[in-house]
């Protein structure tokens, strides 16, 4: 039988189950698969704090969304076209979601009475008019995988555990996918249990097949590759493409990178990823604690290395004090922060931009450290690249703001040239001839103090938290030498080089601007894009500089009528923003532990025009 196929020019994707169900392999392959493709894509992994959340509950349930397309988008899609529901909880917790006419692919085997119990369906919304809004495609994917491994020596729990493949597969067909990565990941996955890499491979290809035979799908689909800037492309995830970042920034920056780190989600894959990359001359320590670990990355910057801690919200905390003495001490250390929700421990799965104020002002006493904040997971890499620079050129703590979004969504990322890459070295002091050194003497164009290598003959000198003498770092407690250091520090960040902010007005006459930072970035430009398509006037800028910020950004906003600022805070920027420039920002804050949605924010846009 020859069955039609369809073309689109994009699709969201949804798998959704327990965290037990392997949701998130799902998706990363299907992932890997679109990428190979040559698609555009953006991800959106999405997974409980636990690491065994009940199964079968609505707190437990895992997914991971996939917008992927024929031509460049910006977000991992507003609601998905189809949804993967491998038990009722899954279904329940997604419907809200699904717009009317969407897919929902169904694992029938886990619709049991029990199961349905536990999150309140009184009925089978599979077997009633629950679900009429929707096209609904009831699979037993359980059963039909245990049966396509019935010639495996596995038990039946065992067998079940490969419904994820199957599902996989099955969709792998249904969008046209590649299906060579995916064996090979799983050969290499299960190297060293070959029976579970053949079972896991018949689960996958089952999956094809059924597709392929049933006459549940009369329909496939195809996506056709993207158009992209020519280049090498990879898929890549905020955290890796940060990690990459710090090894080209060492690199660059000539000196060995060092990491001090303490596991903390949804930070500790830049750790895992750094671990593997020994032969670019990368340290990492896995310390006892947060504080520990700034410590020791501290230590390597004032013994010659590029210092990195990565941490989360409730380890910024801890960090403080440190950070404060890094500002005293005047070394090059970077602070990356993946941002996730809180207070306290709060959310750890989800992302919040709610870390701004405690970057710029979560230290004591007058402490100015600068902050740099990634766009897009790919951008993650440029990201860490120029904290290394301001780090290295101007002697100070840097603070990179990614978040629980950038770091584990993804999309394609085209591979620089090594030679593209700017040059960040710098230069040791040295002694020279019989002058005294003098620690604390600053460069005049950059203010920074001098960086001297300890054990160096000749540049002995004092170091740690007590104020120093301006010149020659001694200790001092003098009136006017502490008001001096203290305006000293503060004109050091200050004059920081930074490109001015760019704006992308293409109409005259705008009178709205549309502002933001961090990874709110996707969603406002899809925004915008909706309102320029139907016909309205606005203009986006984004700010990756966040202290010091652009030397334009006062004139910026004061050229439009309105400045609309979304956020996924109560209102950090917006607050430093009205402060500085006494301009009336217009706020719009949701903190929900996930991204805007471009729907959202383009009739928020809307709103403000229309006023």
């Amino acid at each position: 039988m020859t069955k039609q196929v369809q073309q689109l020019d994009r699709v969201i994707i949804r798998f959704a189950g327990d965290s037990g169900d392997g949701m998130q392999l799902t998706g990363d392959r299907f992932t890997a698969g679109t990428a190979e493709f040559g698609n555009d894509l953006s991800t959106l992994p999405n997974f409980p704090a636990e690491i065994r959340a009940p199964a079968g509950t609505l707190p437990g349930v895992s997914s991971f969304q996939l917008h992927f397309a024929d031509h460049d988008i910006l977000t991992p899609g507003d609601a998905p076209n189809v949804l993967v529901a491998m038990n009722p909880a899954a279904l329940k917790a997604n419907l809200g979601d699904l717009p009317r006419g969407a897919d929902i692919i169904a694992n029938t085997d886990e619709f049991t009475k029990r199961n349905l119990q536990k999150v309140g369906y009184e009925g089978n919304p599979l077997e009633d008019d629950t679900l009429s809004e929707w096209r609904v495609h009831a699979v037993p994917l359980t059963s039909l995988t245990v049966k396509a491994l019935e010639g495996f020596d596995l038990s039946k729990k065992d067998a079940e555990r490969s419904k994820n493949m199957f599902a996989l597969g099955l969709l792998s067909w249904l969008y046209h996918r590649p299906t060579e990565h995916t064996i090979t990941f799983l050969e290499q996955k299960f190297a060293k249990k070959p029976e579970i890499a053949k079972a896991n491979i018949a689960a996958f290809q089952a999956g094809w097949n059924f597709g392929e035979t049933t006459e549940s799908f009369s329909v496939s689909y195809e996506i056709k590759p993207a158009k992209l800037a020519p280049g090498v492309y990879r898929n890549i995830s905020g955290n890796q493409a940060l990690a990459y970042g710090l090894i080209a920034a060492s690199v660059q920056a000539k000196l060995p990178l060092f990491l001090g780190s303490y596991p903390i989600t949804p930070a500790s894959d830049i750790l895992h990823e750094l671990s593997k990359h020994k032969k670019f001359g990368v340290r990492t320590f896995q310390a006892e604690d947060e504080i520990a670990g700034v410590g020791a990355a501290l230590g390597a910057a004032f013994g010659g290395a590029l210092g990195v801690t990565t941490t989360s919200g409730p380890g910024v905390v801890l960090k403080g004090e440190t950070v404060g003495l890094a500002v005293m001490t005047e070394l090059p250390l970077i602070l990356v922060d993946v941002q996730r929700a809180g207070p306290s421990t709060g959310m750890p799965t989800k992302t919040e931009q709610t870390d701004l104020l405690m970057a710029m002002f979560g230290r004591n006493g007058e402490s100015p450290v600068p902050i740099v904040a990634p766009s897009s997971p790919s951008d993650c890499f440029d990201a860490a690249i120029e904290a290394a620079r301001i780090a290295v050129k101007y002697r100070t703590p840097v603070y990179l703001l990614s978040d629980g979004y950038l770091a584990n969504g993804s999309e394609p990322w085209r591979l620089p040239e090594v030679s593209d890459l700017p040059d960040i070295s710098t230069e040791f002091a040295v002694k020279t001839g019989d002058e005294e050194f003098l620690p604390y003497k600053r460069n005049t164009e950059t203010l920074a103090r001098a960086w001297a290598i300890p054990g160096t003959p000749g540049l002995e000198h004092r170091i740690g938290g007590i104020e120093k003498a301006e010149g020659s770092g001694n200790i001092s407690y003098d009136p006017n030498n502490h008001d001096l250091m203290v305006r000293l520090r503060q004109a050091k960040i200050d004059g920081i080089d930074v490109p001015d902010l760019e704006v992308d007005d293409v109409h005259d006459g705008t009178k709205v601007l549309v502002l933001g930072w961090g990874s709110t970035y996707g969603p406002i430009a899809a925004a915008v894009r909706r309102i320029r398509k139907a016909g309205g006037k606005v203009a986006q800028a984004h700010l990756r500089h966040l202290n010091p910020l652009p030397a334009n950004v006062g004139d910026v906003l004061k050229s439009y009528d309105k400045v609309l600022l979304p956020e996924i805070n109560l209102g950090q920027l917006a607050l430093l923003l009205r402060a500085k420039f006494l301009v009336d920002i217009i706020s719009y804050n949701r903190v929900r532990g996930l991204p805007f949605k471009a729907e959202e924010l383009a009739g928020v846009i809307q709103d403000v025009i229309e006023k």
